[in-house]
């Protein structure tokens, strides 16, 4: 479970210690957030705060099934996807209208309610509610791919660490890093370009997220 001080402090929590699971929360709270806003850079800041309460509240339950294959960060960004994927599922069904009070176009004259506000001069679904299933879209396609190369790019670009940082957590050769984060961003590439053509005609023609990844070498837009 972890290693050195990371597997004592893991061991701690689970042995019940306040203070272990403060410095827990300390350590790992703004890089968890850092990594939900990089996964979804459309959410606010409200909602970067709620998924990291759910995040937590999750590892709180499950630390104990944390058997220690992989770093506890990576471990917790896995969490951090699905959370953040599952509350921006539940973003969409609201702004469908899930849950949603109707409001009339025109007053009602018997009411005493103030009148509905204009239409705002908004456009409606533009650049960004298209950019946000772009976004969307690159984060299915690394779930689906899993595994080492989904591991290897969380560790590069989402938890921002240098080669030599991800040599050291995944015990590679820095070269067989570079070699393989290449190949794992080819892979990535291909099967978004897949879930692009399968997806609405509204996103086709649209710069690939995954030509923006390979050419800024950044997945920032995820």
């Amino acid at each position: 479970m972890g290693t050195g001080g990371e597997g004592e402090l893991l061991a701690r929590c689970l042995a019940g210690e306040a203070e272990a699971w403060n410095a827990l929360f300390d350590q790992h709270y703004l890089p968890a957030s850092r990594f939900i806003f990089q996964l979804a850079p459309d959410f606010v800041r409200e909602d970067v705060e709620e998924v990291c309460q759910e995040v937590f509240l999750t590892v709180i339950k499950n630390l104990y099934t944390f058997q220690g294959n992989s770093q506890f960060q990576t471990w917790l960004f896995r969490i951090a996807a699905n959370k953040a994927r599952d509350y921006r599922q539940r973003l969409r069904a609201t702004k469908r209208g899930g849950g949603l009070r109707p409001i009339p176009l025109h007053p009602d004259p018997k009411s005493d309610l103030p009148p509905p506000d204009p239409p705002s001069a908004t456009p409606g679904p533009d650049l960004a509610l298209l950019r946000a299933e772009e976004i969307s879209l690159v984060g299915e396609a690394l779930e689906q791919l899993g595994g080492p190369c989904q591991e290897i790019i969380e560790l590069r670009y989402f938890a921002d660490l240098s080669y030599e940082e991800i040599s050291a957590t995944l015990q590679l050769n820095p070269k067989t890093v570079s070699s393989r984060l290449s190949k794992c961003l080819d892979k990535l590439e291909t099967l978004t370009r897949k879930l692009m053509a399968e997806s609405e005609p509204s996103l086709k023609g649209l710069p690939q997220p995954a030509e923006t990844i390979r050419e800024n070498r950044t997945i920032t837009s995820v």
